[in-house]
């Protein structure tokens, strides 16, 4: 065995049940999370999106906004995630020929605790509603590569995942 302290889950009590992390000593710092999703389809479903031809209208325009409706109700749907007052929620969605769709959230708060979840949220329920919204032309789309790709700010400092595709 190592003598390296392991890291320990924050979200468990010294008993190992699930427990709410109490953030109230914990500094308050200008903290920002980006997270990326990636929807892959047929050419011919992401031709369909970007010449606008859907019939339940401009596909990006309503998959970044169910983004940024996610983003402020993380905490309804992770039991353990803290309610945020965000200041700021940018998603990106772009088409990546010749079949896939980048979607790139970044949520930003001045608080006590991190925005990762807030991200990665934001762009799993985007690509979701890409999903939704063109299942009736391809049921085969993949979303995949859901992952945090940097954060700053609070006691754990910054991360990045780096040069992601």
């Amino acid at each position: 065995m190592s003598d390296l302290k392991q890291p320990l889950l924050t979200h468990l009590d010294a008993e190992g049940r699930a427990n709410m992390v109490d953030v109230s000593e914990k500094d308050v710092t200008d903290r920002e999370a980006q997270a990326q999703a990636w929807v892959r389809m047929q050419p011919s479903t992401l031709k369909l999106i970007q010449q606008n031809g859907h019939p339940k209208g401009d596909v990006f325009a309503v998959a970044r906004i169910a983004g940024i409706m996610a983003a402020k109700k993380t905490h309804e749907l992770i039991p353990l995630c803290h309610p945020l007052m965000l200041s700021s929620i940018h998603i990106e969605v772009k088409a990546v020929e010749p079949d896939s769709v980048k979607i790139v959230s970044t949520c930003r708060l001045n608080g006590r605790t991190g925005v990762e979840l807030e991200a990665l949220t934001a762009a799993s329920v985007a690509a979701l509603t890409i999903y939704d919204m063109c299942k009736a032309v391809d049921r085969g789309m993949v979303i995949e590569k859901i992952q945090l790709l940097k954060k700053h700010g609070g006691r754990s400092g910054s991360f990045a995942a780096g040069d992601v595709q």
